[in-house]
């Protein structure tokens, strides 16, 4: 009997590999993540649609800003400030600090991206917000393989961009007929949403002293300049700096 044949039946046959997902079964997981979180949205997305058009903005107004900018706080800020005529610089200078926090969050990301050439993550990254940050960097740590699945993130993505700009532009269709939507207490649904995303990321005590030196910050801030959105800088500098100097240090060889 030949070396290389096995002595009996099923002997040295190794199991066969588990077949990778395909990008589509990645991107459908993706999507189904996103169900709890993209069901939050619509409540919110209602509330900004009803505001921007009791503001002066047009139906189709709503969904094209929503649409380009994807940024749910940027876009609160810009509709509670908006006049006729608009103080654009205004706008645009508060928009720009509102989003400063993407900054931070495209960094965190950033290593576990390596793997996607540097066109494809950059358009990616347009559809980044909070939630699918969160969602897509919380997946790459449970499964622990130091990156992240594109296609899981743009599944998830695209499930809460196209419910973002469907839901405010109804809000905004729907606006002048229900008046102040925030009277049904549908403005909660923008911290039942972080409070959800916020238990799936928690890893601890000592691994959140970042995001509460940040929310203390921040609320401080709120209260003694509760013009503009300062807090918003303050609260992620604040947090930064706590992550940077709470890291453990690599011993000196």
């Amino acid at each position: 009997m030949s070396a290389a044949q096995p002595t009996s039946a099923g002997e040295d046959l190794a199991p066969a590999p588990a077949a990778l997902p395909t990008a589509a079964q990645e991107a459908r997981r993706g999507l189904r993540a996103s169900l709890p979180v993209l069901l939050g949205f619509i409540p919110f997305a209602l509330v900004l649609g009803a505001q921007a058009v009791q503001k002066g903005l047009g139906i189709w107004e709503v969904p094209l800003m929503t649409g380009l900018n994807f940024a749910g706080g940027s876009e609160f800020t810009a509709v509670r400030l908006w006049t006729s005529p608009p103080h654009l610089l205004l706008i645009a200078a508060m928009s720009l600090l509102v989003n400063s926090r993407h900054l931070l969050m495209s960094a965190a990301l950033a290593p576990y991206l390596r793997h996607v050439p540097r066109r494809r993550a950059l358009a990616a990254l347009f559809f980044m917000c909070d939630e699918s940050w969160a969602l897509a960097l919380a997946d790459a740590q449970r499964r622990g393989t130091g990156r992240v699945s594109l296609p899981y993130y743009l599944g998830a993505s695209a499930g809460l961009y196209l419910t973002w700009v469907l839901f405010t532009g109804l809000g905004a269709a729907l606006g002048p007929v229900i008046g102040d939507v925030e009277k049904f207490g549908f403005d909660m649904a923008f911290t039942a949403v972080f409070l959800v995303l916020l238990r799936g990321m928690w890893r601890g005590m000592r691994a959140s002293r970042p995001w509460l030196v940040s929310l203390v910050v921040a609320a401080l801030t709120y209260r003694l300049m509760p013009q503009g959105a300062w807090y918003v800088a303050a609260g992620a500098i604040a947090g930064l700096a706590s992550a940077a100097l709470t890291a453990p240090r690599e011993p000196q060889r």
